[in-house]
């Protein structure tokens, strides 16, 4: 008996968005190209230097999703919709002139979840209504499609509570290990797992401290809201905390530092259409960071904190001006 194909697949690490195609990507493969494939998966964070070492494309077919483009000639697989998708131009001309039929590009997408749905329904046969819920709430988590900002601070569905755990537990490699179970589970199913339950209870008591913890680190001017949680343990927040505590504002410029990197986060109000002048991932490449349009970040060594608060006040001020 033959042994199974081994899959490799990269995925966009504490983020819902990523763990969510991950699953319809692990899904769709073991239903329409190698049933019974062995997946193997790797988390991937944003960092200052060249996320892909050639020894991570180890399986006979190798994937990424979420995540910017890699020409390794061993990544078979390939989705995103970041616009800041490729890290050089030589990058953006290996990927046009790839004719394997299966990396798609499109950063028109609100998800690369929903991207990932649509392309393997309509090219490869794939059915993706079992998944529609989660394909519907990864639109509505990384297209920041909520009706107010008080809902997506309120934690109060399944979704947001996944994506809690997937973005802020502190368990080493947690989204790789619960994308199977997403692939074939409700999210109110999902949030019952142990390996989820467990986390939930504490990050959402951390969640409403933080609340009031950024309301006392804020400051507002000239539309954009601006803090500096450096000096905190906190690798991350929910980023509408600050457009449910000022909704007026246009803009919010942080900085935060974690042993892994020290990182700025810069992203518009999804309720306030003044918000939409800035294209911020263009802003962010500046820098060497990269994103979306509406949001973006850029990652430091964590040893540069002094120079990423620099560049963080430095973008409040562009945003300001």
């Amino acid at each position: 008996m033959a042994d199974p194909v081994k899959v490799r697949l990269c995925f966009h690490d504490r983020c819902f968005d990523g763990a969510a195609s991950s699953a319809v990507f692990y899904r769709f493969f073991r239903e329409r190209i190698h049933p019974g494939a062995e997946f193997h998966f790797s988390g991937m964070t944003h960092q200052a230097r060249h996320p892909f070492p050639e020894s991570l494309f180890d399986g006979d077919e190798n994937a990424i999703v979420d995540f910017k483009y890699s020409s390794s000639p061993r990544v078979t697989w390939w989705f995103d919709h970041h616009q800041s998708a490729f890290l050089t131009p030589a990058d953006a001309e290996n990927f046009r002139q790839d004719r394997g039929g299966h990396k798609f590009y499109n950063p028109d997408y609100k998800s690369c979840t929903k991207l990932l749905a649509d392309v393997t329904s309509t090219q490869f046969g794939f059915d993706a209504k079992p998944l529609a819920e989660l394909i519907h709430w990864g639109d509505i988590i990384d297209g920041a499609q909520y009706p107010t900002p008080e809902s997506a601070v309120a934690m109060a569905e399944p979704a947001t509570q996944l994506a809690l755990v997937i973005e802020a537990a502190p368990e080493e490699g947690l989204p790789a290990k619960i994308i199977p179970d997403l692939s074939v589970l409700s999210l109110a199913e999902m949030i019952k797992l142990p390996i989820v339950a467990k986390h939930l209870g504490p990050l959402l008591e951390k969640h409403h401290q933080s609340i009031e913890l950024l309301r006392q680190r804020i400051d507002v001017r000239g539309g954009v809201i601006y803090f500096d949680i450096t000096d905190l343990d906190m690798d991350g927040y929910n980023k509408f905390i600050p457009y449910m505590l000022y909704p007026a504002a246009r803009y919010t410029v942080s900085v935060l530092a974690s042993p892994a990197r020290a990182k700025i986060s810069i992203g518009s109000n999804p309720w306030n259409p003044d918000a939409a002048e800035d294209n911020l991932a263009s802003l962010a490449e500046k820098y060497g960071g990269g994103g979306h349009p509406r949001v973006a970040a850029i990652s430091l060594d964590p040893n540069d904190v002094q120079r990423a608060k620099q560049v963080a006040q430095e973008i409040a001020e562009k945003l300001r001006d």
